[in-house]
């Protein structure tokens, strides 16, 4: 959804074809999805084949999914799980499509009358910019958007959420001092799992986070974003007056922390998302600013079906959230993380640190791969060349 440190949501890699008009067997053979819905009778290869996506499955144990629908989504269900899914498609997901579509509506009226004659605030001074929003249309815009946000989670099935609030000492300071207490974070730091994670904040604090210049454009949800304050980035802009991605997050993150009434960053260090289970290696992003953050851990417990977005299209996933009759969350809020003086200095050092208190509070495995490995995991499921996954530009 958004680049390195961004509340964004990153795609799994589509398949790609092979080039060529004309292939020989064993070129076909290479080519041939590791996993298929509508797999040929079983042959001695068979055994094999099963074998290796295991073996990618515990190389690349972040990103697997282990789940009643298995792989990529494609894993063959009970009898009784199909009937589920049957009786949920046919009733449950259009009441749950009309339902979110009527959200999304009604909070694109609320943005619409909060942003008339408000001019965009374009950072960087370039493309498009967000509404800053002050006065009677920051408490609309906020209040309604925290409301809608809940509502939307309900319409997902997110019944109750269970929130915990974890009150311990600093990782670096056992003994933090009562100034510092009464300084705002600038930044909520969030493991990655689901695009479900960015309505959960935006329903608990309505923070503002970084996405593509190409969601501002979008209909309904382009103007939402700019309600928000997100930060429209484009890789390849080449101004001279353009800030680039941290620049522009740093800057909003010391806005934050000095002034109450700005909207707070909701960042992502990992880049990408996991199953869960795992936390990937921070990036610097939301440290630079040298400002407190507020680590915040999301954890998705199921029975059947992982709300975890990995390895599978965004129409599946979305899809089979919806054919659930019930979906968990449950969140744990650490307390507000004050850097070091050293850790202010050392970025990298600070990141670190708030990633291993995090592993340790949310009972998160520490892994050292990242979005290269995820992406040639994808690749592998689908039975593309590694080689085009390595060299695949970022989103």
């Amino acid at each position: 959804m958004a680049p390195n440190e961004a509340a964004s949501i990153t795609t799994p890699s589509e398949p790609e074809s092979v080039g060529g008009s004309e292939m020989s067997s064993e070129d076909m053979a290479a080519a041939s999805p590791l996993l298929s819905s509508s797999s040929p009778s079983p042959s001695p290869s068979a055994a094999p084949v099963l074998e290796s996506i295991e073996e990618l499955d515990r190389k690349y144990a972040p990103y697997a999914r282990r789940d009643a629908y298995g792989p990529m989504g494609l894993g063959p269900v009970s009898a009784a799980e199909a009937a589920r899914l049957a009786f949920a498609a046919v009733v449950l997901v259009p009441l749950r499509v009309v339902a979110g579509v009527l959200v999304l509506v009604v909070y694109y009226l609320v943005c619409r009358v909060c942003t008339l004659r408000v001019e965009e605030d374009r950072e960087g001074g370039e493309g498009d910019g967000y509404a800053r929003l002050d006065g009677w249309r920051r408490a609309g815009a906020v209040r309604c958007g925290r409301a809608l946000a809940r509502a939307m989670l309900f319409v997902f099935g997110f019944y109750w959420i269970r929130e915990y609030d974890s009150r311990l000492p600093n990782a670096e300071d056992g003994h933090v001092d009562q100034s510092k207490e009464i300084e705002r974070p600038g930044a909520i730091v969030s493991n990655h799992v689901s695009y479900v994670d960015i309505l959960y904040h935006m329903s608990a604090s309505f923070p503002s986070f970084v996405a593509k210049r190409s969601v501002a454009r979008l209909p309904l949800v382009g103007l939402i974003s700019k309600c928000l304050g997100c930060i429209f980035v484009q890789r390849e802009s080449k101004t001279p007056d353009f800030k680039g991605v941290s620049g522009a997050v740093s800057e909003r993150i010391h806005r934050a922390h000095q002034q109450k009434n700005a909207p707070m960053m909701l960042l992502f260090p990992e880049g990408t998302t996991t199953n869960g289970d795992y936390l990937l290696p921070f990036k610097t992003g939301a440290f630079l600013a040298k400002a407190p953050v507020q680590p915040v851990i999301l954890r998705y417990p199921y029975k059947r079906f992982n709300a975890a977005w990995d390895s599978m299209s965004g129409a599946r996933h979305v899809f089979l959230l919806l054919c659930q009759f019930v979906n968990y969350l449950e969140v744990v809020r650490l307390p507000v993380y004050y850097p070091s003086e050293q850790e202010k200095d050392d970025p990298k050092l600070y990141a670190n640190n708030v990633r291993k208190l995090m592993a340790v509070e949310g009972n998160l495995i520490l892994s050292d791969l990242g979005l290269a490995e995820k992406r040639v995991y994808h690749a592998a499921l689908n039975g593309n060349s590694l080689a085009r996954a390595l060299h695949q530009k970022d989103d």
